[in-house]
């Protein structure tokens, strides 16, 4: 079965920075097995799957509403030296990055509150609107770090998460199909991701004013605000990467148009901002049919 064509934003703490009881739960995870990065879709379909079998508000919960064991121990791991260096580094080490499910489900349930019609609502929900809002806003408090660590869009990345990354530092890695091994994905420091996308950021507002991808860069500095300032960023194709040739993975140059279109604005030269914006459209726009497609 494919990959869900999803792909990633996420965010590695070091370990140190979870308090008991969380820490201690933690700790054990990593004793007794972790969960691969390249499995980690998979496993957000399978507990998505299992929350509808037990009837449970949200996936990663027990039908009471409770926290489901597995789901807690669902974590990614990488190592400080797996993190590309430019200005500021991370650590100490493991790096890791809960996949927060049921915290994420809950983050969504709120934004479908507030942008549905009642009707939709008064079908799809199995008890009042407000008391799922109660709910969800309980499970969201529950954060240690205020805020969720993976971020997720369906069917295209976009563009503006390609200002936290070096382009240079991308990872390629070819596969057939469905393969898991099959992966694009970048990572960087915390530090130097912030910085990148405070300076996207005060060049957006200048050509773009405070709407679209400025909007984006400032509710994504936002996020990582709420993380350790020595975690790691990872930006991650997931099962984009299905949908895509061997050719079009290795000649993919989004990173580099988004940092170029940056650099134009920068420099004032215009001309170049629409080149780059073209082949930009141009790369993505084939996704986003594939999406209507389907």
């Amino acid at each position: 079965m494919p990959r869900p064509f999803v792909a990633y934003l996420r965010v590695y703490e070091p370990l140190s920075t979870f308090e008991d009881p969380l820490a201690e739960l933690l700790r054990g995870v990593l004793d007794s097995g972790r969960l691969e990065r390249a499995a980690a879709p998979d496993r957000e379909r399978e507990v998505w799957l299992k929350s509808q079998l037990n009837q449970a508000l949200l996936p990663g919960e027990l039908a009471n509403g409770r926290p489901s064991p597995g789901s807690l121990r669902d974590l990614l791991v990488i190592d400080p030296t797996e993190v590309p260096v430019e200005e500021s580094g991370c650590g100490p080490g493991p790096l890791v990055c809960p996949l927060d499910l049921r915290a994420r489900s809950a983050a969504a349930m709120v934004g479908f509150l507030a942008t549905a019609e009642q009707v939709l609502r008064d079908e799809v929900l199995p008890t009042s609107p407000e008391r799922v809002r109660q709910r969800a806003a309980g499970v969201l408090a529950e954060l240690p770090s205020g805020a969720v660590h993976v971020v997720s869009t369906t069917w295209t990345v976009p563009l503006p998460w390609f200002a936290l990354v070096d382009p240079a530092r991308r990872h390629v890695s070819l596969a057939p199909g469905d393969d898991p091994n099959r992966q694009v994905y970048w990572r960087a420091t915390h530090g130097d991701a912030l910085r990148r996308v405070n300076r996207a950021h005060r060049l957006a507002v200048s050509t773009f004013g405070e709407t679209g991808p400025t909007k984006v860069l400032a509710d994504t500095a936002r996020w990582l605000a709420n993380f350790d300032q020595g975690s790691a960023v990872e930006l991650d194709y997931g099962g984009l990467v299905q949908l895509l040739s061997d050719e079009e993975l290795l000649s993919d140059t989004s990173a580099t148009d988004v940092h170029a279109i940056l650099d134009a604005i920068e420099t004032g030269e215009p001309g170049r901002i629409g080149e780059h914006f073209e082949r930009l459209r141009d790369f993505w726009g084939d996704l986003a049919q594939q999406e209507q497609l389907n």
